[in-house]
């Protein structure tokens, strides 16, 4: 120390420190008020750059006043050297925590204004964080005075080394990055797999997708495996899609009675089912001439793909109840079994020096008769 501490030292530090606490709360508590206010409009991204300011502006105050604080003590030249150093380490953790942070919250706003769902494909939003960070960390070792340039020397080389350990982990990397950027599947989407597996798309992180079928249960998929295999996307183009229902009536129907009492319900349960699309039109096509039954194809159009289930069992109810109510019958499959025999010769034990009698038992060969005959020798 230049000189030795003194009363109005300490007095004048800690009205620096207090000066900085104090600011930090009214900006911490003006920039709730300013939260708030970023609620109310559309955009998301003024929540998050006012919440990210809601952590670096007070802390900024607070290092300002421990700055201000120091300066005014009588401090050697090296410490005030280490003293101002730790503190602009701290604000660049901060700072560096704080952009991550917001940085990430706007690749994750971004990402639920184009795909519309609530959930985030969480790979842009970890790489996101991973870089911003390693950046403030660069740049700390920096302001310690320590060369970077070796640091990255010796990344480079040892990248090689852990990119051939890491080959799964790379691909499924970049598989996921590959998908989300060509937009094949996004978070949100409904998609089967041609090994069976379906359900909705709740996230594609940095190694695995993940895919949440109808009974609730969670399915993990590696992004390699993902990218690699033939799967059908009930979500793309559009998420509005068709389904097909099967039905038959008897050969003694009127079929044009038959096809404008099946548009009715279908007008009556578009226009009084969730998840149906009333401007969708629907159709009644004939096509088959089948053992017991005319069969025809019932078209209608959904709003996404779970809402098919209610739909189809609201239709199947009413159509089967306004079937029986005019008369048309729906005819179960029949059979008719024919058996044919043939002539079946049983040899008699007979004891020594007797004859032997056979008895030959035979079948007529028209279908659907049968008339047994004995005959004996």
């Amino acid at each position: 120390m230049t000189r030795a501490l003194t009363l109005d030292d300490f007095v004048l530090a800690g009205i620096a420190l207090a000066a900085g606490l104090v600011a930090a709360f009214l900006l911490r508590t003006l920039l709730r008020w300013l939260g708030k206010h970023a609620l109310r409009t559309r955009w998301g991204g003024d929540d998050v750059i006012v919440d990210a300011l809601r952590t670096v502006v007070p802390w900024g105050a607070i290092v300002g006043g421990a700055a201000a604080a120091g300066a005014v003590l009588p401090l050697t030249r090296t410490v005030q050297h280490h003293v101002n150093q730790s503190l602009t380490v701290l604000f660049i953790l901060v700072v560096s925590v704080s952009a991550a942070r917001a940085v990430a919250a706007l690749v994750r706003t971004v990402a639920q204004s184009r795909s519309g769902v609530a959930a985030s494909a969480s790979i842009f939003v970890n790489i996101t964080r991973v870089v911003v960070l390693a950046i403030g960390f660069l740049v700390v070792l920096q302001t310690l005075g320590i060369s970077i340039a070796p640091l990255l020397t010796a990344l480079g080389v040892g990248g090689l080394a852990v990119a051939l350990a890491l080959q799964d982990t790379l691909a499924n990397l970049f598989a996921g990055i590959h998908i989300l950027a060509s937009k094949t599947v996004q978070p949100g989407d409904y998609i089967r797999l041609s090994s069976g597996e379906e359900g909705y798309v709740t996230d594609i992180n940095w190694r695995q997708t993940t895919i949440r079928n109808l009974s609730n249960n969670l399915v993990i998929i590696p992004n390699g495996q993902l990218a690699g295999t033939n799967m059908t996307n009930y979500n793309r183009p559009e998420e509005q899609l068709t389904i097909l229902l099967q039905a038959g009536v008897a050969y003694d129907s009127d079929l044009e009675h038959v096809e404008r009492v099946t548009m009715e319900v279908i007008a009556e349960v578009m226009n009084e089912i969730d998840g149906a699309v009333p401007e969708h039109e629907p159709a009644v096509r004939f096509h088959t001439f089948g053992d017991s039954r005319i069969g025809f194809t019932i078209i209608l159009g959904v709003g996404e793909f779970s809402d098919q289930y209610r739909i189809k069992h609201e239709f199947i109810k009413r159509l089967h109840k306004r079937y029986r109510a005019e008369g048309i019958r729906i005819p179960a499959p029949t059979r008719t079994v024919s058996l044919q025999q043939s002539a079946v010769v049983i040899p008699q034990q007979r004891g020594a020096g007797e004859t032997e009698d056979v008895a030959s038992v035979s079948m007529d060969t028209d279908p659907g008769r049968v008339s047994p005959r004995h005959e004996i020798s």
